[in-house]
């Protein structure tokens, strides 16, 4: 996921950077990025921030 760079208009509209996709042994894997607080409650109130942002990174595959 830290090399992807094939982000686009059609992948990634708003510009974030925070999902993806490939293929891995005839499989397609989808990955994402979700910002919690530090309570992993609800969502970041400044994805930003890291005092007070948890990242958390979602791998499933595509049938899922």
């Amino acid at each position: 996921m830290r090399s992807y760079s094939t982000f686009n208009a059609d992948n990634d509209p708003y510009g974030e950077h925070d999902f993806g996709s490939l293929r891995l042994a005839d499989e397609t894997v989808f990955w994402k990025f979700d910002y919690y607080d530090v309570d992993l409650q609800m969502a970041s109130s400044d994805p930003t921030d890291e005092a007070v942002t948890v990242r958390v990174l979602k791998v499933m595959l595509a049938e899922e």
